[in-house]
């Protein structure tokens, strides 16, 4: 099956393209390799920097050492609320849209036991952990005029030669994300000789996402004729992964802690496509058109004749690096930092003819690094928390305000038998999204997306 075509730009972190508005596939795996701070409310209140202390559940997904710093067995669950405002800017036009996302983020369970006898191991842990790596939900429109008209001729016109609408009046773009990766995290941890703390875990990936994008164009002839053009595409994708992870902490005194992970590229072996970007009467998807002139509406899916073209292939994710330090303040706080770098550059598609997507993964990416810190504070039963997170853009032509920043707030109430938390978090970046990558007349839109999270925690202990 022959691939669909592809043209870099960028959206949200991620990367958007097509021979139209669609993502090519070089797109999609810069999309599938992105990651969210997403986990319990402990977590994401502190921006996710868990490398270096553990004892939270989500933090299993930084560093799979973490889960034998529990001295509890116990079951979390948590949910979240997501809003996101994405503000374009299009030829001095703007829209806002904003859309509010709810989800069941994030469950888990961890088992530990204490070792009594005589071995150096003190305790071992084993846990699961379900999260919502990355979700892909979000809608956003831009509109205005460019002065470029794209679709100049109506295909039901008789005339000859035929009318000319290359008058451009206006565009419009609509766009629509659907679907999420999720990470199911299986660990094995322990804890030697007091002070060291090791872990090994197994991450399983199930891929859901579409996308539906509709350009509208409305344009005018020398006569004053009119012709609205109505052009829609959508992909959909699904597939499996997996990845395997191994990290340490270490306790070099009763205050400092340090820790390490490694995280493997994610494999998916298999990645489903079904699209609607073929060739349809000679456009690359649903396409309709009404001319005031000829009083008459083209259709190419008239009589239900919607072609499609499903395509299989492998890929593989950058791998995943973490240097962590903590600093606990006995029973009263601590704070930490986190230090990851990801290998873009190392992108692998397979199972088909990639080669130039390949060579844009090593000539065009970068590696990138991200830094998360946090800190909490109690107050006997309360806990109150703050984090800041910083992401570099994988995109080597990227601007500073590309990379992705957030910060986070946060508090937990403990109870007898269980803990109840809620985070904050806020995250902002620009971005570019050009809907017509093939005419270099037209600007891209400007984007400005802004996210806010509220994430609820229940932790019971067993």
């Amino acid at each position: 099956m022959i691939k669909k075509g592809t043209l870099f730009v960028c959206l949200c972190g991620f990367i958007f393209t097509g021979f139209s508005q669609a993502l090519g596939y070089q797109d999609l795996a810069l999309l599938f390799s992105k990651d969210q701070i997403s986990g319990s409310a402990r977590f994401n209140a502190m921006s996710g920097a868990f490398g270096a202390l553990g004892g939270d559940i989500s933090a299993i997904s930084v560093n799979p050492a973490g889960a034998a710093v529990f001295n509890n067995s116990l079951t979390t669950f948590g949910l979240n609320t997501r809003n996101s405002n994405i503000l374009s800017n299009y030829y001095n036009n703007t829209y806002n849209s904003k859309d509010n996302y709810f989800n069941f983020s994030q469950a888990g369970v961890v088992f530990v036991f204490d070792n009594y006898n005589s071995s150096d191991w003190d305790k071992v842990a084993f846990s699961f952990n379900y999260r919502i790596k990355n979700d892909f939900k979000d809608t956003f429109l831009a509109g205005g005029n460019s002065g470029y008209a794209t679709f100049t001729e109506f295909p039901l016109d008789n005339n000859n030669p035929r009318t000319q609408y290359n008058i451009a009046d206006g565009q419009e773009f609509i766009n629509k994300y659907n679907g999420e990766l999720t990470e199911y995290n299986f660990a094995l941890s322990g804890q030697y000789n007091k002070n060291l703390y090791l872990g090994l875990s197994f991450n399983s990936f199930d891929l859901k996402f579409s996308q539906k994008s509709t350009l509208s164009e409305f344009n005018s002839a020398a006569n004053n004729s009119t012709l609205d053009a109505r052009f829609y595409q959508e992909n959909i994708s699904a597939g499996t992964g997996f990845s395997i992870g191994a990290g340490f902490i270490y306790k070099l005194g009763q205050n400092l802690r340090i820790g390490g992970a490694y995280h493997t590229p994610t494999w998916f072996t298999s990645i489903a496509e079904t699209t609607n970007i073929v060739n349809n009467d000679g456009y690359l998807g649903d396409t309709q058109m009404t001319s005031s002139e000829s009083n008459s509406v083209y259709d190419n899916t008239s009589g239900n004749y919607f072609p499609s073209q499903f395509f299989e292939y492998k890929l593989k994710t950058p791998g995943k690096m973490t240097a962590s330090l903590a600093y606990v303040f006995g029973s009263n706080g601590l704070i930490s930092m986190d230090y990851s770098y990801k290998n873009y550059e190392t992108m692998k598609l397979s199972n088909d003819n990639f080669t130039t997507e390949n060579q844009y993964f090593s000539n065009e990416l970068r590696n990138t690094y991200s830094l998360n810190l946090g800190t909490e504070w109690r107050f006997q039963a309360l806990s109150l928390r703050g984090g800041y997170h910083y992401e570099q853009s994988p995109d080597k032509n990227a601007i500073e305000s590309d990379n992705l920043k957030g910060f986070s707030l946060g508090a937990g109430y403990k109870f007898n038998n269980a803990a109840f938390d809620l985070s904050y978090q806020k995250n902002t970046q620009t971005s570019l999204y050009n809907f017509y990558p093939q005419y270099n007349q037209v600007n891209a839109a400007e984007l400005n997306i802004d996210q806010k999270i509220i994430t609820a925690t229940l932790t019971i202990y067993l």
